[in-house]
Parts: structure tokens; C-alpha cells; sequence
């Protein structure tokens, strides 16, 4: 089978012959290794901002060397272990693994996988599990955010900030985007944001401030923040006394600081969201997650945006569309008809 090879550290978006990444076109297949395990025939696999640093080395689980990098895809059962009961060979799937989706097989326990519905693709399905999961379980399940309140997302146009802008408005609540460029601000009011900030010509505090005057509101409720630095200090001027902040990663590369006396005497709550430990720590929670966002794909409350599509052998060119942030929504790599995937998308 093909299968991309983290052989060493370093940039994957390199098209050099130091790039730390190789297709390698005859990786042994990988066998059923347990009764209860289903081998899957992957259609679609996604890029995340984490399997980017994951090969830079600079992500929070660092596998040895070789390793095949690659998190949430969708793709067909190809072979079922004996005690298997939820899912027959031809059976669409999709699911989320450490390691190991940017291949043209993988092997996962029938616990870990899920059935797309009907009306939900391959494509879309493998976009969704670690973008909309992030979303979901901090929004949903860690803020409650209600129809009440005011959703601050910062990096609006990235995987996880798109999702963000989504789900918020599922949830009835009063949205506010913030991105950079014309693109991305035209993209987030096509989606019903209620007000969108232009970083590229915009101050966030004024315009935010602004936004919420002529609404007659007093702050921001919750602030989604995976892009931290600048932007997270300048944004706390924003919140409402008792709002949440929720702290999902550090796009900007700054780990920002929030001060405690600050936190205090507002009654803020930080919430630290690493959605992969919820497998091993709230499994329940992650499961009950996923089978909702799947209904709401098929009942068409979210849709699955989808910038690029690449081949396998073209990884280094999805890999500097994160990087360069370049994408609005997400970044997938196809392993099979790669042309009838991008004309459709």
C-alpha cells in the first residue's frame, strides 16, 4: 500500500530533498490484530495544525521514528475481525487514530469507528472528526454555550475556527469572527456570522466594541481561542464579568498569559481543551460528540467546507497550505480519484 513516512524532523511543506517526509509505495498492509478489529480502505484523510507540528516535532505527543502521521478519515471496511458486530466488509466509516491515516489502509477497534449517515460523503466525513470534535466538545460540552450569549472566535477561517463559527450558530448564539483578508471575512458572512473582524484592516477591541454598542450588549461571553499570543491579551479587554475562555491552541505561535487576579475578580473560567485525551479520559463524551455532528451533517445544520485536495505525493503542498494559511476550512488529502474529488469540491 502507499503510505506517507515521517522518517525525520523538519518542515514537511519542504519540496527538497530534506523534506522529512516520503510516500512510500509498497508499505506492508497492515493486518487485523485483534478479534474485534475492522481494517479500513481510507477514502480521505485530513489535515489538522497539530499533524503539522507533530513532524516539526513540536506538538505535545511525540511517536519515534518512522512514523505515519495523520488523525481523522473516512474510507470503507475492507476486512472484519471474527467477534465484529457493527459493521460488515463495504460498510462507509469514518473515525480519528494517534497515528497513521495518511495511508491506503488502516486498522482501528469497531469501538473507534462510526457509521456516516446518509447524505454525509467520504470526504466530508473524514474533515470532521478532530475540527468539528474540538468545536463541539468545547463549545457543547464545556462552555453550554446557549442562545443567550456572545461567541468570540478568534482564527475564524481556520478547521477548528470554522467549525466554531458553526456550531455557535447552531447553538442560537450571537457570533463574532475574526480573521484576515477579504476572502476569509466575505467567507464567515456567507455562513450568518453576525459581525466579523478584518485583522488586515481593523482594530478587534474598536470594532468589536462597536458591534456590541449598537446591539445594546455588554460583552463577550466566551472567547474560542486557538490562535493565543497578541490577540488572546487584546481580546480579555472583551469578556463579560463570569465569562469562559476557552484555550485551544497557540496558532500564533506565543503562549499567551492570563492573569490570575484578573480571572478572579472577573469570575472567569479557563478552560483548557486537548480534545485527543478525551478518548482515554471521557470517551462517552467524545462518541455521544461525533454521532451528533454527523446528524447535523445529514440534516444539513453544518456544512463541511473544504479548501484544498491533494494526492498523497502532493502532502508537502497541503502541508504549506496550513502553514501559510492559506485555507479557509479545511485541508484534505485524497487517496484515490484525486480529479473527480476536485471538481466536485
Amino acid at each position: 500500500m502507499e503510505a506517507l513516512l515521517c522518517k525525520k524532523l523538519g518542515d514537511p511543506a519542504v519540496d527538497s530533498e530534506s523534506s522529512p517526509i516520503v510516500v512510500s509505495r509498497n508499505h506492508p498492509i497492515p493486518e487485523l490484530d485483534s478479534p474485534t478489529a475492522v481494517r479500513v480502505k481510507v477514502k480521505a484523510t485530513s489535515l489538522n495544525y497539530a499533524n503539522y507540528l507533530q513532524i516539526l516535532g513540536k506538538y505535545q505527543e511525540k511517536p519515534p521514528l518512522p512514523f505515519i502521521p495523520g488523525s481523522d478519515y473516512a474510507g470503507t471496511v475492507d476486512a472484519v475481525g471474527p467477534a465484529v458486530t457493527k459493521f460488515k466488509v463495504g460498510d462507509p466509516v469514518c473515525s480519528f487514530a494517534p497515528l497513521g491515516s495518511f495511508a491506503t489502509f488502516i486498522v482501528q477497534d469497531q469501538s473507534y469507528l462510526f457509521g456516516v449517515p446518509k447524505g454525509c460523503d467520504l470526504m466530508a466525513a473524514a474533515a470532521l472528526p478532530v475540527a468539528f470534535g474540538t468545536s463541539h466538545v468545547a463549545l457543547v460540552h464545556r462552555a453550554n454555550l446557549t442562545s443567550s450569549q456572545v461567541l468570540l472566535v478568534l482564527g475564524a477561517a481556520g478547521g477548528v475556527g470554522v467549525a466554531a463559527v458553526q456550531i455557535g450558530k447552531v447553538c442560537g448564539a450571537i457570533v463574532i469572527a475574526v480573521a484576515r483578508g477579504a476572502e476569509k471575512v466575505q467567507f464567515l458572512k456567507s455562513l450568518g456570522v453576525d459581525h466579523v473582524v478584518d485583522l488586515s484592516t481593523q482594530n478587534v477591541t474598536a470594532s468589536v466594541k462597536e458591534f456590541l454598542k449598537s446591539r445594546k450588549l455588554k460583552g463577550v461571553d466566551v472567547l474560542y481561542d486557538p490562535v493565543g499570543g497578541k490577540l488572546t491579551r487584546e481580546t480579555m479587554k472583551l469578556l463579560n464579568w463570569g465569562a469562559q475562555i476557552l484555550v485551544i491552541g497557540f496558532a500564533s505561535g506565543e503562549i499567551p498569559v492570563i492573569p490570575a487576579n484578573i480571572a478572579l475578580v472577573k469570575n472567569w473560567t479557563v478552560h483548557g481543551l486537548y480534545w485527543g485525551s478525551y478518548k482515554i479520559h471521557r470517551p462517552v463524551v467524545l462518541e455521544d460528540s461525533i454521532r451528533e455532528l454527523l446528524s447535523w451533517v445529514e440534516k444539513g445544520l453544518i456544512n463541511i467546507h473544504i479548501s484544498y485536495t491533494y494526492s498523497l505525493s502532493e502532502a508537502n503542498l497541503a502541508f504549506a497550505a496550513i502553514r501559510d494559511r492559506k485555507a479557509i476550512g479545511k485541508v484534505m488529502i485524497a487517496l484515490d480519484d484525486v480529479g473527480s474529488l476536485r471538481s466536485k469540491l
